[in-house]
């Protein structure tokens, strides 16, 4: 009976398959994800035996959490180190757009996604956003980057008009493969879905912080409806 239902798990979706994955919180030690450097070597072969391609680990950073530059590009070549597996890693980080980021924007000392341009990953509160929040995007594209949001499915005070606002300015949107399968709740779900519907995502993630987030993520249950169309997205 299984061809008449109308989902399957992300783990037999394959939409993981040749994918790189720019949003993950897999760098040990140094965040609120994965905490030792053998919990992140079994993730990283769990997403190889999927058929991910590319794995960027994005910290993050903000005031709660102020990782500086140069330690995290350290711990960064001990993983790569350890690592002996096919995957690309690359090292970025996930930015709270605070007082910290703004400093940090000012002084050029930021980790960006390097993939043909520069992007930056960048967050918001869930529930309110930064004051002058499009002003804060302007200012990263003044100085050379690409603003990449985050998660914009899970930010409860942006609606389809904010959406279509921040693609007129030209900001880039990162969707978290979990919001798909309704882990974060049916609203979240909805908006992801009509975003990408809309073709509005450049690039996805997983955003794993822990093994059992993962394993519970690929025995999650995705719509086949949407798997097509991320596959079209794709």
């Amino acid at each position: 009976m299984w061809p008449f239902r109308k989902t399957t798990t992300l783990a037999q979706s394959g939409i993981l398959k040749g994918i790189t994955d720019c949003h993950s919180h897999l760098l040990p030690g140094v965040d609120d994800g994965v905490e030792t450097l053998d919990e992140s070597l079994r993730i990283l072969d769990t997403m190889e035996k999927q058929g991910v391609r590319k794995v960027w680990l994005t910290p993050h950073i903000m005031e709660d959490i102020p990782n500086e530059t140069a330690t995290l590009r350290e711990k960064f070549r001990e993983l790569e180190q350890s690592y002996n597996g096919t995957m690309e890693l690359a090292l970025a980080a996930e930015y709270m757009m605070d007082n910290l980021f703004e400093e940090r924007l000012e002084k050029n000392d930021l980790l960006p996604l390097e993939e043909g341009k520069r992007y930056l990953l960048v967050e918001t509160s869930y529930f309110n956003p930064p004051m002058g929040l499009l002003s804060v995007l302007q200012r990263i594209q003044k100085k050379g980057y690409y603003p990449l949001l985050a998660h914009p499915e899970r930010y409860e005070y942006m609606q389809k008009k904010d959406y279509k606002a921040l693609k007129e300015e030209h900001i880039f949107f990162q969707l978290n493969v979990p919001s798909l399968t309704g882990m974060y709740g049916r609203h979240v779900q909805e908006k992801a879905e009509a975003l990408l519907k809309a073709k509005a995502y450049y690039c996805i993630g997983c955003d794993i912080h822990s093994a059992f987030f993962y394993h519970k993520l690929l025995q999650s249950d995705i719509r086949k409806k949407i798997v097509m169309n991320f596959r079209e997205e794709s």
